[in-house]
């Protein structure tokens, strides 16, 4: 199963409907337990980042959230977001891909089956939220100025 089938199957286990339809603002939507993906969409990968991003909303957030203008709204989407982004990806995702040799943004995403834009867009919520490093079990992550994953070494 790719990711987005197993987003699928995740979303129906908590009686969630997921429907791909033509959409004109966004690329997913999510209203009550049913979810609209836009059926345009080129690629699973693309889908399933969009669906992770709706099932966050459905974990996350609470009522009618579409205007941004509003900060308390922009903390649910933020929040929305971080819980796709841990999804998907998360520390362990990365630490993941780089113990696969993955040395490239595209790898990485390759590897990760997620779009670079979702990549990169997970790796500055990190950034915005552990700054410049933070380490996890014999690892370090560092997000500025570049994403880098390394081994610690406690031999020395």
């Amino acid at each position: 199963m790719n990711n987005y089938e197993l987003l699928l199957d995740n979303a129906s286990q908590k009686g969630l409907a997921v429907k791909e339809k033509p959409l004109k603002a966004s690329d997913g939507r999510i209203k009550g337990k049913r979810i609209a993906i836009r059926e345009d969409i080129d690629t699973t990968v693309q889908k399933a980042c969009v669906l992770a991003e709706e099932l966050g909303h459905h974990h996350t957030t609470v009522g009618d959230i579409i205007d941004l203008e509003n900060p308390e709204n922009c903390k649910q989407e933020r929040q929305a977001r971080l819980w796709a982004y841990n999804k998907q990806i998360g520390l362990l995702g990365l630490i993941r891909a780089y113990e696969h040799g993955c040395r490239s943004r595209h790898e990485i995403a390759e590897y990760l089956e997620v779009t670079e834009e979702f990549l990169q867009d997970a790796i500055d919520c990190y950034r915005d939220k552990y700054g410049i490093c933070t380490s996890v079990d014999d690892y370090y992550i560092m997000f500025i100025p570049n994403l880098a994953v390394g081994k610690i070494d406690y031999s020395t």
